[in-house]
């Protein structure tokens, strides 16, 4: 049967790129159903209503404090060991307009547990809408997709082992979720030692949270742990963040 070739854009070998780096992380799934009513109901209470994205950001970074495990990485040079950061960088996947298709481009916020969930919006905001080649993070991910494939993987590998840059280029943690268009993600890759997403919520504040983890840095037990806790945070310190906003506005 005849059909057409197409040459791979940019965007597409930076995810083949990823993808053959996130099949060496040794990958297992954790999830919780958990009951986030309270929050969901001080959500509805602010206005504007922040999206779900910043609120989860802002408590998965707060969890990163109390679980030291998520802020560390294995490293691969010179010799393989776990590397610690100071503090959590978001990396998460926005689907962006560039040059006829749709693209998806990584952008970080860092340290989000210290920043308030308005300002989380606001970065959100800028990497959905800003102009591609106006964000820096997105300028410099597809010039290194022009690189010929051996010097981009290179360069890939290099910024995933270099411990005290990795966290500069690549995050600590990856957020990608599809729940606003009715989906769930199942299996997501990440190279990084943890991707955090979660399913829909429903009317009565019921959802499935899931924490992807390289079992090279942490094991299944804590993990289990750190999402009793997150539900734990989600209703207690994010809930008393968004009811103070709510009296601010008054």
């Amino acid at each position: 049967m005849r059909g057409r070739a197409i040459k791979l854009s940019g965007p597409r070998r930076l995810v083949g790129d990823l993808m053959k780096f996130s099949m060496s992380v040794p990958r297992v799934t954790v999830q919780r159903h958990m009951n986030i009513a309270s929050l969901l109901q001080a959500r509805s209470e602010v206005n504007p209503r922040p999206s779900w994205t910043a609120i989860f950001l802002k408590g998965y970074g707060l969890l990163g404090q109390d679980f030291p495990e998520l802020r560390r990485a294995y490293i691969k040079f010179p010799l393989p060991h776990l590397y610690e950061y100071p503090k959590s960088v978001a990396s998460v996947a926005h689907e962006r307009e560039h040059e006829g298709e749709r693209a998806v481009l990584l952008a970080r916020i860092r340290a989000p547990e210290e920043r308030k969930i308005p300002e989380i919006e606001r970065l959100l905001h800028t990497y959905r809408n800003k102009p591609v080649l106006q964000i820096k993070e997105f300028r410099r991910a597809l010039r290194l997709a022009r690189l010929p494939t051996p010097v981009r993987r290179a360069a890939i590998w290099l910024g995933l082992n270099l411990a005290r840059q990795r966290a500069n280029f690549f995050g600590t943690f990856q957020f990608s979720v599809y729940s606003a268009l009715g989906a769930e993600s199942l299996n997501p890759l990440t190279p990084l030692t943890t991707l955090f997403n979660y399913g829909q919520i429903s009317s009565d504040g019921w959802v499935t949270v899931r924490i992807h983890y390289d079992h090279r840095v942490m094991d299944g037990a804590n993990v289990a742990r750190a999402l009793v806790r997150f539900e734990e945070i989600l209703n207690t310190k994010v809930v008393g963040e968004l009811r103070n906003m709510t009296e601010e506005a008054r």
